[in-house]
C-alpha cells in the first residue's frame, strides 16, 4: 500500500487539511458553550435548558455519525468530508438570525447532522492513509486541530459576543469556517488506499455488530464515553461560576479562558507519541490520573488555583482522548470507518449525557456536584482501562499459546 509517511509533503498536507477541518468543526460545535449564560438570561430558561444547544448537537452527531461513516464506505472519503465542512459553514450563519431558543435548537441539530461527516470519517482516511509508524503523530497533530478550533470557537465567540452580542459571534464562525473549508478542500491529498464498496446495509450492520462483540473495543468506547463527558460537564459549568460572584467575570474573560485549550495541543501529540513508546495502557492510566487530579483542584476557590486545574485537567483529557482513539484504529482490522463512528458515537453521546446531567449536579449541588459526578465519571473509566488490560493480557497468553502448539505440530511432523 501507497502510505503517506511523516517528513513528506503529502504528511504536511494532510495535517494542515485536517487541521483546519478540526477547525471548523470544533469552533463551530462549541461555540455555543461560553454563550449557555447568555442563553438562559435571553431566553428564560434553566442552565440545563440551555445546554441543549450544545447537548442535542453532539447526541444528532453520534447519531448520524453511525450512517454517514458507512456511506463513506461507499461514497469515498474526501467527498463527504468536504460537503459536510461546507454545509456546516451555511448552517452556522442561519442560525445567527433564529428568532427563538427552539429554532436554534433545530438548526443546531442540523448541523449536527452534517457535522458527522468528517470526525469519524477523518479517523478512519488517516488509519488508511498514514504510515502505522507515523499514525500517533497524525492523530495527536489531527486531535490539535480539534483544540484549536474548540479553543478558537470559545474565545472568539466570548470576545464577540461582549462587544456586539451572540448573534454576531455565531456568524463570525460561519465565516471563518468557509475559509478552513477551502483550504481543507484545495490540501488533503485524494484517498489511495481507499477501495469503494456497494452500500450494502445489511453487511455493513453486520460489521456494526461484530465491532460492538469485541471486549476491548467495548472498554474503549466506554472510556471514550466517560472522558468526554468529564470534559463537556467541566466546561460547560465552569462559566455560570466564574460570571457570578465572587468572581464576577465578564463574558471576555470567561471566553479567554479556554485558552487553557492549548495545552491539550501539546498534550494530545505528545501522549500519542509516549504511547508508541510506553504503550498505550500506561499512558491511558497516567491521563485519566492526570483528570481527576486537575478536577479535584477546580474545587479551590482561589481564581488561579482553580485555572490550574483546569489546564492540569484539560491536560489529561486530550492525552487520554488521543491514545483511546488511536487504539480503536489499531485494535480493528476491518471497516475501519465503522469501529470509528462507534467510538464517536459514544464519545459525543457522553458528551450528551454529562453536559446535560451535569446542570442538575450544579442546580441542586454548585460546583461541588459538577466535580463529584466528574470524578465518578473517572472512577468508571479506570475500572474499563483494567479491563481492557485483563482483556489485552488474555488474548496476548492465547495467541502465544497458539504460537505453541503451531510450533510443536511443525517439529513433530
Amino acid at each position: 500500500m501507497n502510505y503517506i509517511k511523516k517528513g513528506t509533503p503529502a504528511f504536511r498536507k494532510t495535517n494542515i487539511a485536517l487541521i483546519a477541518a478540526g477547525f471548523s468543526t470544533f469552533a463551530n460545535l462549541y461555540c455555543v458553550q461560553p454563550l449557555l449564560p447568555a442563553f438562559s438570561k435571553e431566553f428564560h430558561i434553566s442552565p440545563a435548558t440551555s445546554s441543549l444547544s450544545l447537548s442535542l448537537t453532539t447526541i444528532t452527531l453520534a447519531v448520524s455519525m453511525l450512517i454517514i461513516g458507512s456511506l463513506s464506505e461507499s461514497w469515498g472519503r474526501k467527498p463527504v468530508m468536504t460537503f459536510s465542512m461546507f454545509s456546516v459553514s451555511v448552517l452556522a450563519v442561519v442560525a445567527a438570525f433564529v428568532p427563538n431558543f427552539h429554532l436554534l435548537l433545530v438548526s443546531r441539530i442540523l448541523e449536527g447532522i452534517v457535522f458527522a461527516g468528517l470526525p469519524a470519517i477523518a479517523m478512519a482516511y488517516l488509519g488508511e492513509e498514514i504510515d502505522p509508524t507515523s499514525l500517533g503523530v497524525a492523530m495527536g497533530l489531527y486531535i490539535s486541530g480539534n483544540t484549536f478550533g474548540g479553543l478558537g470557537g470559545r474565545v472568539i465567540v466570548g470576545m464577540i459576543s461582549d462587544y456586539f452580542n451572540w448573534r454576531v459571534a455565531i456568524a463570525g464562525i460561519g465565516v471563518l469556517s468557509v475559509i478552513s473549508s477551502l483550504i481543507f478542500w484545495f490540501s488533503l491529498p485524494p484517498s489511495q488506499n481507499f477501495k469503494p464498496r456497494k452500500l450494502e446495509l445489511g453487511k455493513l450492520m453486520k460489521s456494526m455488530i461484530s465491532h460492538l462483540k469485541d471486549p476491548g473495543l467495548l472498554c474503549l468506547y466506554g472510556i471514550g464515553f466517560l472522558l468526554m463527558g468529564s470534559f463537556v460537564t467541566l466546561y460547560n459549568y465552569i462559566g455560570f461560576q466564574l460570571i457570578a460572584p465572587p468572581y464576577s467575570l465578564s463574558q471576555t474573560l470567561v471566553g479567554w479562558i479556554f485558552v487553557i485549550y492549548l495545552v491539550g495541543t501539546f498534550s494530545s501529540t505528545w501522549f500519542g507519541s509516549l504511547a508508541d513508546k510506553y504503550g498505550r495502557r500506561t499512558m491511558l492510566l497516567i491521563a485519566i490520573f492526570i483528570m481527576f487530579i486537575g478536577a479535584v483542584i477546580t474545587l479551590n476557590a482561589n481564581l488561579l488555583i482553580k485555572i490550574v486545574g483546569i489546564g492540569i485537567f484539560t491536560f489529561g483529557f486530550f492525552g487520554g482522548h488521543s491514545i483511546a482513539s488511536s487504539w480503536v484504529g489499531r485494535r480493528v482490522t476491518h471497516d475501519k470507518a465503522q469501529a470509528s463512528s462507534l467510538y464517536l458515537f459514544f464519545y459525543y453521546f457522553g458528551s450528551s449525557v454529562g453536559g446535560t446531567a451535569g446542570g442538575v449536579f450544579w442546580t441542586n449541588f454548585g460546583w461541588t456536584g459538577v466535580v463529584s459526578m466528574i470524578i465518578g465519571f473517572l472512577a468508571l473509566s479506570l475500572v474499563l482501562s483494567v479491563c481492557l488490560y485483563m482483556i489485552s493480557l488474555h488474548a496476548a497468553v492465547k495467541d502465544q499459546k497458539y504460537t505453541v502448539q503451531i510450533t510443536n505440530r511443525h517439529r513433530h511432523i
